[in-house]
């Protein structure tokens, strides 16, 4: 069965990436939310089998998404998406109930490791 996933980043460029790795990889593109706040909303509608999400997001960031989305389901698979010299924020993200992370720029062969990883 196909995996999907969400993406949660505030730039659709960065989106549009993921999405094209993912595809290319056999998995379902669940959805699209560019804060925590709508992260939270489509998480409730189409239950993914993960979510890659962004820290840095305008209204909710990451963490709290985070947070929110493991308190709706502690069984949510999330792996964060950084930017270089954000390892305090990945650490806090990682206590919320993230699986994993992945850094940006985003390297197709790491992003893939990463899901494997986290939902086989």
């Amino acid at each position: 069965m196909e995996k999907s996933i969400l993406l949660v980043d505030d730039a659709a460029f960065m989106r549009m990436m993921l999405k094209d790795i993912l595809t290319k990889n056999g998995y379902t593109i669940a959805g699209e939310a560019e804060n925590g706040a709508k992260a939270l909303e489509k998480y409730k509608e189409t239950m993914p089998d993960l979510v890659i999400m962004d820290i840095t997001m305008p209204e909710v960031d990451g963490i709290q998404a985070v947070k929110d989305i493991m308190a709706f389901n502690k069984d949510a698979k999330i792996i964060m998406c950084s930017a270089m010299g954000q390892q305090a924020m990945v650490i806090e993200a990682i206590q919320a109930g993230a699986k994993d992370f992945i850094v940006k720029p985003f390297q197709a062969e790491r992003v893939i490791e990463a899901i494997k990883k986290v939902i086989g």
